[in-house]
């Protein structure tokens, strides 16, 4: 089973991007996720989020556990 969040050492690792510049972008997420109206958590962002804006992969019924 997947974890619903993403962290920071996955994010770094998934990205091949240093530590730091894995929080940034953990960041600008989670602040699109607040404007949202969604309640975040630091240092974790939402594993289908994450993958919906950097890969482009949009929930669909077919895919829905992403």
């Amino acid at each position: 089973m997947d974890k619903k969040f993403i962290r920071v050492d996955e994010v770094a690792k998934e990205l091949d991007v240093s530590t730091t510049h894995a929080y940034k972008i953990m960041r600008q997420l989670n602040e699109e996720l607040k404007a949202k109206g969604y309640i975040t958590i630091a240092g974790r962002v939402n594993r289908q989020y994450f993958n919906e804006r950097l890969y482009g992969a949009e929930r669909s019924e077919e895919n829905a556990c992403l």
